[in-house]
């Protein structure tokens, strides 16, 4: 038999956690705790990033979701998160396009490769 894969968490405006959601990526742990935030307005960097440091410490999660938006509030958490599990993906939201230079997988990446590597 099988072991239970890991989910997907998601932080991010409201357009998106719905898409997600609507997608079926919600789920409740054992405790109770969904994998999704629901960032508006009022929603302080705060509970962003303990919500954030709460997925990087749960176990069932394996690729962390965000709006680059947001994860611009808490860019020290997320360039401090070295391990490759959970993943941590930056997507662009609907009122907010995708930037690759604040991408911090993509700097990442440029740091491992020359330019003549791809000569």
């Amino acid at each position: 038999m099988a072991g239970r894969g890991k989910l997907i968490a998601v932080i991010g405006d409201e357009d998106t956690c719905t898409g997600f959601l609507l997608g079926g990526i919600g789920e409740l742990n054992k405790n109770r705790k969904p994998n999704f935030l629901v960032v508006e307005k009022d929603t302080s960097i705060t509970e962003i990033e303990e919500t954030f440091k709460s997925f990087l410490a749960r176990n069932d999660i394996g690729i962390i979701l965000i709006n680059q938006f947001i994860a611009e509030m808490i860019r020290h958490a997320i360039d401090g998160h070295m391990q490759s599990i959970p993943a941590v993906l930056e997507i662009p939201s609907k009122e907010h396009p995708y930037d690759a230079s604040k991408d911090s997988i993509l700097r990442r990446a440029k740091g491992m490769f020359s330019a003549d590597d791809f000569r």
